[in-house]
């Protein structure tokens, strides 16, 4: 027998001794890392029954690199200490502004107290928002905007596609660039995997452009750990948020037989200095340097431009507190009449589910739109699992039939709403770098009811009989794949 053929032997003898350690190690990494209990038993779960699969999916989905918590560490105290740093010298007179807030809006300044005594944002007033559906309104006005700016581009997005949308912006970026007009652009490495064209034109002409978190191999890179943030700030006197990323898609324009329905706002005012605030800390965190002029260049001190009162929201996966999904979840505590969501990913850990079932409990409209169609197979049966809950304790869910709806949208007593790019589900709330607006204005609320009214004529409702009239294949779909939900 040769060498080769007596090696193979032993492994076939004895390959299960280095497996069973590897199994034993990941399992009581598991434990140790003490993560939410059906999380962990799901994993275990997936190791235990898929003994191959299971290893790839805790590769890519369910493992915590040491490197990304020494840099996840890193980000947190940087943050920290910028933030401060913005904040102290744009909020001389919070307080005060707090208590006519409380005075004005009652309880529904509960999320803005909550963020601003959180160290997440201050508080803006004054300011105007716009409501921009799909790609058709937003794109228009956010060329508008870019070809109108006069000193600085900030952009961070998690798709930047080198399609005809992609190739515009570019094409106005590198125009505004050769005016002296400062650029600077963050793309995610595994969103803006199309991305390379545009980035080697922009880097050519002298634009810096970070990436991310950079990967080796974008379609094996993890999934979790990404930049889902989709902001725009402009002479820091216009800025945009929302769930719509730089891609044609997005352009119901007949190139694509997926009709896509998405939202984003359009904001001017002091509340641009938020997100401002936020795509400075995005750019230290992706390795830019802190080379800004004085804060004097970006931060507006416009004067009024509208009633809307605004904070901004984010989270990742550096914050240990998941500050998106908490404010949130206190704003569905003060709701007293409705509550409106629209959700592409609806995966909900049980804090949401209880908040949502408990207000239906107590009187309020609760209502959710989804999509009856996902990008995802996976995605959307976990999503199905977990409707008949809530019918049964009231919640009213419609299924939009036109296309994919991506809106990230909730409105609340037909005063408070959010926008922006955070999904109703654990990858958002704990994984993902998120950004949502948090905005108290009646004419947006208004139109976000509009929508919604408009998106339930594109639905069905779905009712508990017709739910439970599902055939057994369809439930069981949604029950398997409800077990790998909290790997989502």
């Amino acid at each position: 027998m040769s060498t080769w053929q007596t090696i193979w032997e032993f492994i076939k003898e004895w390959y299960w001794i280095p497996l069973l350690l590897l199994y034993a190690d990941i399992i009581i990494t598991i434990i140790s890392e003490n993560r939410n209990p059906s999380k962990s038993l799901a994993y275990i779960l997936v190791l235990i029954f898929l003994p191959v699969a299971g290893l790839v999916i805790y590769y890519f989905v369910g493992r915590k690199p040491v490197f990304k918590k020494i840099v996840f560490k890193k980000k947190r105290r940087v943050d920290e200490q910028k933030t401060q740093q913005y904040y102290r010298r744009l909020a001389p007179q919070m307080e005060e502004r707090l208590q006519l807030l409380e005075q004005n809006i009652g309880d529904m300044s509960f999320p803005f107290r909550y963020l601003y005594y959180q160290n997440q944002s201050l508080i803006s007033t004054g300011n105007a928002v716009t409501l921009l559906n799909n790609g058709e309104e937003k794109f228009p006005a956010l060329f508008k905007a870019l070809e109108n700016a006069r000193s600085h581009i900030h952009i961070e997005y998690y798709i930047f596609t080198a399609d005809d949308v992609g190739n515009h912006i570019a094409d106005i970026l590198l125009k505004k660039h050769s005016e002296g007009i400062e650029v600077r652009v963050i793309v995610d490495d595994v969103g803006s995997n199309r991305f390379k064209k545009i980035q080697k034109r922009l880097k050519k002409a002298g634009i810096p452009v970070l990436k991310t978190m950079p990967v080796a191999f974008s379609s094996l890179a993890n999934s979790n750990y990404r930049n889902h943030r989709k902001i725009v700030v402009i002479d820091g006197v216009i800025g945009f948020i929302g769930g719509i990323n730089l891609d044609e898609r997005y352009w119901n324009n007949g190139k694509h037989k997926l009709y896509w329905h998405d939202t984003a706002v359009q904001i001017e005012g002091k509340a641009v200095n938020l997100l401002q605030v936020q795509f400075f800390l995005s750019w230290f965190f992706s390795g830019g340097k802190d080379d800004f002029r004085e804060d004097d260049y970006y931060f507006t001190t416009a004067e009024k431009k509208g009633n809307a009162i605004i904070a901004i929201a984010a989270s990742g996966p550096s914050s240990p507190i998941p500050y998106v999904m908490e404010t949130i979840l206190l704003a569905i505590s003060q709701a007293r009449k409705s509550i409106r969501i629209c959700t592409p990913y609806f995966i909900p850990n049980e804090q949401l589910t209880s908040a949502l079932v408990i207000a239906a409990a107590n009187g309020v409209e609760v209502e959710l739109i989804l999509p009856e169609k996902s990008d995802s197979f996976i995605v959307q049966h976990a999503s199905f699992s977990f409707i008949k809950p809530l019918l049964q304790r009231g919640v009213r869910i419609y299924l939009y039939e036109r296309g994919f709806i991506h809106a990230k949208t909730i409105s609340i007593d037909n005063s408070l709403a959010f926008v922006g790019t955070v999904n109703m589900d654990t990858r958002s709330f704990f994984l993902n770098f998120e950004i949502t607006s948090v905005i108290y204005e009646t004419g947006l609320c208004q139109a976000l009811e509009q929508n919604f009214a408009k998106d339930k004529q594109s639905s069905h409702l779905v009712t508990l009989e017709y739910w439970q009239s599902r055939t057994v294949i369809q439930r069981g779909f949604d029950s398997v794949c409800r077990l790998v939900a909290p790997l989502l």
